[in-house]
């Protein structure tokens, strides 16, 4: 069982459920908490091997994690805590896995906010992902991830974001992080089908405007998807919920009450 909190609203019977990206952890949302409990019944979790979730000696010799794993370990809370439908909000690869529990799940999916959405690997992001896979078990673990988080978000505004997820990666182990890269490999036809499925699920994408990798498809996607918009954050990165908190607050939270 995932490692989670809740903010129990005194009078709304609305969820939200947070999903953070690989390396970091429930605490990335820090800056979301305060507005959305205001609001909301707020669900935070941290993915298995990030944050409290732990892993157990046992998942050491279990298969290799995948997409549908992963996602179920979110269903396994929202079960537990007895949540039939939650609206959710995600950074980076955390929208990869609300996408795909939607995919699976749609009945328990009641919207989507992808902040930094990953929803398509250009030639750079899948030249790295090739570099990571021939050295992930040979070079440490952080000297990679320092990479990735470099690539990602370059920029000196982007800063703060990238030693955020650094020193949160830093909790993960070595071979925690090579299950987590090896998901990798499944990762390309998963996009595809979600992009070229058009789901009937309202979906905000919230942009950085330098968010050089992954833009340029988010904005291919709202084109083609009837309930999908796009918000896009000027002088921002890849992690727009910590670079431009309340801009992704105000635009977030806007966009599920106009649902709920």
């Amino acid at each position: 069982m995932l490692s989670y909190q809740t903010y129990i609203h005194s009078s709304s019977q609305t969820w939200v459920t947070f999903v953070h990206g690989a390396g970091g952890s429930s605490s990335i949302w820090f800056k979301q908490i305060r507005a959305y409990k205001k609001e909301f019944n707020v669900l935070l979790l941290d993915l298995r091997g990030h944050g409290n979730s732990k892993p157990k000696l046992a998942d050491s010799f279990k298969e290799d994690y995948t997409f549908d794993i992963i996602t179920n370990d979110i269903l396994e809370v929202l079960n537990v805590e007895k949540i039939e439908k939650s609206h959710f909000v995600g950074i980076s690869l955390g929208t990869i896995l609300i996408r795909n529990l939607a995919e699976k799940y749609p009945e328990r999916v009641e919207s989507m906010v992808m902040g930094g959405a990953i929803m398509k690997m250009n030639i750079r992001s899948r030249f790295l992902m090739r570099v990571g896979n021939i050295f992930k078990s040979v070079i440490p673990y952080m000297l990679l991830y320092k990479l990735f988080a470099f690539i990602i978000m370059p920029r000196k505004n982007h800063k703060k974001s990238r030693l955020l997820f650094v020193n949160e990666a830093k909790k993960l182990y070595q071979k925690e992080f090579i299950k987590w890269f090896k998901l990798t490999s499944e990762i390309k036809p998963l996009l595809k089908l979600f992009r070229q499925k058009d789901i009937n699920i309202p979906s905000l994408y919230v942009m950085g405007e330098q968010d050089h990798l992954f833009l340029p498809s988010i904005k291919k996607i709202v084109e083609d998807h009837t309930k999908a918009t796009l918000q896009i954050i000027q002088n921002c990165g890849h992690v727009v919920n910590v670079e431009r908190p309340n801009d992704f607050n105000n635009l977030s939270i806007q966009f599920i009450k106009s649902i709920a």
